[in-house]
């Protein structure tokens, strides 16, 4: 590998860029073995006698393919703060794997998450609830 640049702010935007590119893979990864499961499944059943198929397929129900189990839980966390032109927003703590992180976020500890919520102009993520992974009772 070629040497990595010195300073802080380029390393921290290589290690994000690549952190997005593994978890594009686990989800390529993922929906593979998917696929991967259904077409073993069609096999079982394309040799099996015409009757068997429609008792077969009629039973299934909606229930996970045979084979699968998800992947281990995602246990990190973010914060994500913006800036406007009047000031800077409360920030946002999210679990890594949200959709609504907005913007560059920053990775953080479960031990930081925690501490960081009780802080009042940090908030938990409405979508993701990372207070309540983490156990924290904001009442």
């Amino acid at each position: 590998m070629s040497l990595l640049p010195p300073d802080v702010r380029r390393l921290r935007a290589i290690l994000a860029y690549l952190e997005e590119q593994i978890a594009e893979s686990e989800t390529v990864a993922l929906y593979l073995r998917l696929q991967r499961d259904a077409v073993l499944a069609a096999l079982t059943d394309a040799g099996r006698p015409p009757q068997q198929q429609r008792s077969r397929r009629t039973a299934k129900g909606g229930g996970p393919l045979p084979g699968f189990s998800p992947p281990p839980a995602q246990t990190g966390y973010v914060v994500q703060q913006k800036r406007t032109p009047h000031g800077p927003e409360p920030a946002f703590i999210h679990l890594a794997d949200c959709t609504m992180i907005d913007g560059t976020p920053h990775h953080i500890r479960a031990d930081e998450a925690r501490a960081a919520l009780t802080d009042p102009n940090i908030e938990p993520c409405t979508f993701c609830r990372p207070d309540t992974e983490l156990g924290v009772d904001l009442a």
